[in-house]
């Protein structure tokens, strides 16, 4: 009697001594980058309005002129344009870039996921992911055609930004990018083929000079938990309101377990040094606050006379400080609003 009531003591210790480890690794896996939970975060709406204000045009097709460019507008885009690609995934996760082009015109993407070492460490793997057309994917990506008849400066109205539509914000819009990608300048009179298949077959010198630009919203805002994510996992200092802008390096070539890519560091640049290799040092070339974000409109690019084919990016950047499992399972708006007027 007395043998069985040991083994039964030890049995429940040994369950507790379990229960205790994994709610350890639990806590432990929640303090990363990225989303260790395999959460996903909703898009609710995608808004994307372009005034056709002084001369401006927009299109989807670079055949088909409107005033305003909705979302079935994009969706709808390959029944006119057979080489479309645009992606608008119901869900979103994850995924970093530096802002290199590929020889297709395509910003490269790369899907990264927390596992462990054979010493028991957090570590970073990640692999390439390119957009499809439909609703799958991890990342929003589409097509724009702007035609203007003389050199003209657009700009991001104030209405533009990423914003949360839950009644309780879990932060994830603090960790959101919008990228614009200049694939190419064609005579308003050319061909619809040449229109289209601009930026689709580039050598890797003319990948290298495609100009790109990624705006960064709400880079002064963190939730508590990010604020402690940001201290703990990358050695950096913020505040809930009214933090800098903090520089990252972004994900630049696959990595595997074998990479040994340890996901705590002491500052978030220390992956450029450590792995130049994978990872880059990311240019932000236009970033705004929360809220009002920016008082006037916020100058963007100039497109050049004719027709100017841009590709736009909308994802989570998986190095920012705000993609912690806490902001995870949320629901974001993008609305972009791109207008001639300066004001």
């Amino acid at each position: 009697m007395e043998k069985r009531r040991k083994r039964n003591r030890k049995r429940r210790l040994l369950i507790l001594l379990i229960a205790l480890f994994f709610t350890t690794v639990m806590f432990t896996t929640t303090t990363y980058a990225w989303f260790t939970a395999n959460q996903t975060v909703k898009v609710n709406t995608l808004t994307v309005n372009v005034e056709a204000k002084n001369g401006i045009q927009i299109s989807v097709d670079g055949t088909n002129w409107k005033s305003i460019v909705q979302e079935a507008d994009i969706t709808g885009a390959s029944t006119t344009y057979g080489n479309s690609v645009n992606q608008l995934p119901d869900t979103m996760e994850p995924v970093s870039t530096i802002g290199e082009i590929d020889n297709t015109g395509k910003m490269k993407m790369y899907y990264g996921q927390i596992t462990s070492n054979a010493g028991g460490n957090y570590i970073l793997t990640a692999e390439r992911d390119t957009e499809v057309s439909g609703t799958s994917g991890k990342f929003i990506a589409f097509d724009l055609f702007f035609k203007v008849t003389a050199p003209t400066t657009v700009y991001l109205s104030t209405n533009s930004g990423v914003k949360t539509t839950d009644d309780t914000d879990t932060g994830i819009k603090n960790a959101s990018r919008i990228g614009f990608v200049m694939l190419g300048n064609a005579d308003a009179g050319d061909t619809v083929q040449n229109i289209q298949n601009m930026g689709l077959d580039l050598d890797n010198d003319e990948a290298a000079a495609i100009t790109k630009y990624i705006w960064e919203p709400n880079y002064d805002v963190h939730t508590a938990a990010a604020v402690s994510h940001a201290r703990d996992t990358y050695g950096v200092t913020t505040s809930q309101t009214g933090g800098s802008q903090i520089a990252y390096a972004g994900v630049k070539a696959d990595i595997t377990t074998t990479n040994n890519v340890l996901v705590q560091v002491e500052d978030p640049l220390d992956y450029v040094t450590d792995f130049g290799s994978l990872f880059g040092s990311v240019t932000v070339t236009h970033s705004t606050k929360a809220g009002a974000g920016f008082a006037s409109n916020l100058q963007l690019f100039t497109l050049q006379a004719g027709i100017t084919k841009v590709r736009v990016y909308m994802w989570v950047e998986g190095q920012d400080v705000d993609c912690e499992n806490n902001a995870s399972g949320g629901t974001i708006t993008y609305d972009l609003v791109i207008t001639t007027l300066s004001e």
